[in-house]
This record gives C-alpha cells, structure tokens and sequence, in this order.
C-alpha cells in the first residue's frame, strides 16, 4: 500500500477548512442578521396603495424597531393579527414557510403587517368630521397634506376616544385603505393595541430612485398653529 502524499493530504486539510470557515461565516452572518431585524431594524415590502402618495406599492422600507414613544403623525407597521388581520393566515407549513422566507428577503408583503398613520394616541378624542371637513383631535381640526390627492379626510363618520394602550390608525389614501374605520363595531372598536406596533418607517430604501428618509410629521391643529 502506498501512503497518503503529503501534499494532497495537506491540501484536502485546507480545502475542507476552507469550506468549514464559510459555512461557519454564513451562519454567523444569517444569525446576524436575524438579531438585528429581530430587535433594531427589519425591511418591509409595500403591498398596496393604502399609504399612497408617500408609498407606492413594490417599495421596501426599513422600519426602527428602537424608535421609543409613539407619537401622533408617525408612519408605523404593526402586527394586524387580532384586528386588521385573521391570527391564522390558513395556509399549509410548506406554503406558510415558503411564504415566510419571502417575506424575510424582502420579496413578498406580509398577510399581518400592516402600515398606517397615527391620528390618536391614548387620551385623544378622534372625530370625523368637523365643519370644515377635516378630522378634529381634541376638538381642533387637524392638517393633512399627506393624504392622496382628491381623497376626503374620511367618508365613514366616527367619534371614539383613544384609551390607555390603545391607537387610531389611518392610511394616507383614505379611499383606499383598511384601518381603524374598518374596524367599527367590531371588538376593539377600531382601536389598534400599543403592544402590537413592531417600528416607526424610517425610510424608503427601495427602489433607488424613490430612496428616502420618511420624516416624522407633527400633527398640527389650529391651536397649536396659534401657540
């Protein structure tokens, strides 16, 4: 029998630690990345038109998972299961995972996210609409120049109060979206739960040539406008 040569012995040694080094970097940057979009930032594909004209649908958008307090004017994605959304999407595991790696790359909208405008926070009075057509927090009449044009404050009319842990949430093309309006009558009464807000969209980072920051807007009333 003839022994191993050195040298192939010595380069299969090599060629196998090779590949154990990229495997290992390949899954220590899938664990990475996993952590990160788990609790700092994650991507978002925009399924609708609900939010145009700031998103069109086919843009990505990275949302802050860290950005803290709600405020009223933010651009927010939520978990709808509960609410907007079934808690079951129904489909098989198969589907459900395939469906769910799309969705992880960027490629595919997600059945229970959600991405809405917040109007009320917990303590406002929301209502539809006031003299002049506009929607009224707290009793002041509030500026919209996000909303689509030709599109209404709102045709569906509504007066709730926002409690403790609670939002109301409206799509920036009325006529288009399902949001808080959606839900009247139902449990909750329109009513989207804190805890269910996963960020604050920060920017729009595909495609290119849309590339932008999303800015916070203070919804301002007449009041305040006089302050």
């Amino acid at each position: 029998m003839h022994g191993d040569n050195p040298a192939a012995h010595t380069k299969r040694r090599l060629r196998s630690a090779g590949w154990r080094f990229v495997l290992c970097a390949l899954a220590a940057a899938v664990i990475l990345t996993a952590l990160v979009r788990a609790f700092i930032v994650d991507l978002y594909y925009i399924p609708s038109e609900s939010m145009q004209p700031l998103l069109e649908p086919g843009d990505r958008v990275l949302v802050n998972r860290l950005d803290g307090e709600v405020r009223r004017g933010d651009v927010i994605v939520f978990d709808g299961r509960g609410s907007l959304a079934p808690l079951d999407s129904g489909r098989p595991p198969l589907a459900e995972a395939a469906h769910t790696a799309g969705r992880w790359l960027g490629l595919a909208g997600s059945d229970t996210a959600y991405v809405k405008r917040v109007i009320g926070v917990p303590g406002d009075r929301v209502s539809c609409c006031g003299p002049d057509g506009r929607i009224t927090v707290n009793g002041e009449p509030i500026d919209e120049p996000y909303l689509y044009p030709g599109d209404a404050p709102s045709e569906t009319a509504f007066d709730v109060v926002v409690p403790e842990g609670r939002l109301w949430l409206l799509g920036d093309h009325r006529a288009e979206s399902a949001d808080s309006r959606s839900l009247l009558g139902a449990p909750g009464g329109g009513l989207v739960s804190e805890e269910r807000v996963i960020g604050r969209a920060q920017r729009i980072v595909w495609p290119f040539g849309r590339s932008t920051q999303i800015g916070r807007i203070e919804l301002e009333t007449e009041r305040n406008t006089a302050e």
